[in-house]
């Protein structure tokens, strides 16, 4: 696997072809595929950190400019280059998004529900692109689908991470669930990784400036951009989207989403290893079952109360 070296000689290369000198190239905190750094105040430079991650670097140069299109806030790709002939390692340059990004900030709660509003507003636009409605992303990958929750649980308790009692209530639960999914989701663009890290808030007035980290995007289920925020941050999201989309307010949303959520907490149960360092609300092996009891457990408005 080739790894990138992100020299400072490859970084000043890049930062004077972009009206930078070396000694205002700064690293920003890496993410788990990329090396990140500012270039002067108002561009980000990305680096894949192995050969690996370089295929998502490639879809995000394709599935940016599509997202800016359809409103959502982002940044803009400036450069794309990952024919390593200029300097010896792909790279991206985007204008970099003001602000800091929500897993960093301690918002009143009214605050952090506004900033997820405004998140449900910005899926509510980039749902409306589709393989139709984008032929030109036809290489971005679909999903390949999520576990079968039956077969899961079976798996689960045959392998001894859960007992019979428990196998039996949750299966009763994905059964009382099941009614209330489509029996097929339109496939749209998703962003893949709503997550609080990737979105970029002003700290004093709860704005959301920009969602970032287009890596994961794909043709998928919508509810999919549901998933990876913690259920409490949920029903505001919901509520933001259905704004934007003008859809009606019925249970199916709430369940679709509550399905990803189990579903991914059970998968996560023959995982056990701790992830320090990693911060993805997620890499905490139980932070997902911790985060639904969490939920459930604070009288959460109509109707998810009534999914439980």
């Amino acid at each position: 696997m080739v790894e990138y070296e992100t020299s400072e000689e490859t970084l000043a290369a890049i930062a004077g072809r972009h009206g930078t000198i070396a000694e205002q190239v700064r690293p920003l905190p890496p993410g788990a595929a990329n090396h990140a750094f500012l270039l002067g105040d108002d561009l980000v430079l990305r680096i894949p950190r192995t050969e690996r991650y370089l295929p998502d670097l490639v879809k995000e140069a394709a599935v940016i400019p599509a997202a800016l299109r359809a409103g959502v806030r982002t940044s803009e790709v400036i450069a794309f280059d990952d024919t390593c002939s200029v300097v010896d390692v792909p790279y991206m340059v985007l204008t970099r998004t003001q602000g800091v990004d929500l897993a960093r900030l301690d918002l009143p709660t009214a605050d952090t529900e506004r900033v997820f509003q405004q998140v449900g507003r910005e899926l509510g636009k980039l749902h409306r692109l589709s393989p139709a409605s984008a032929p030109a992303l036809a290489a971005v990958p679909a999903e390949d689908g999520t576990p079968d929750p039956w077969a899961l649980t079976n798996r689960l308790l045959k392998e001894g991470w859960i007992d019979a009692e428990t196998a039996r209530w949750l299966t009763g639960w994905f059964d009382r669930l099941s009614p209330h999914l489509p029996a097929n989701p339109p496939k749209v663009m998703v962003h893949g990784d709503i997550a609080p890290q990737n979105l970029l808030v002003s700290p004093t007035t709860a704005q959301l400036n920009g969602i970032v980290d287009w890596g994961d995007a794909e043709w998928a289920d919508p509810a999919v951009d549901f998933a990876k925020i913690p259920l409490t941050g949920v029903p505001a999201m919901l509520d933001g989207y259905r704004r934007e989309t003008g859809q009606e307010t019925t249970t199916t949303w709430e369940a679709r989403v509550l399905w990803f959520h189990l579903t991914w907490a059970l998968g996560r149960l023959p995982d056990p290893v701790p992830r320090p360092g990693e911060r993805h609300w997620t890499a905490p092996p139980a932070s997902r079952l911790l985060g639904l009891l969490r939920f459930f457990a604070s009288a959460p408005p109509a109707p998810w109360a009534d999914l439980s």
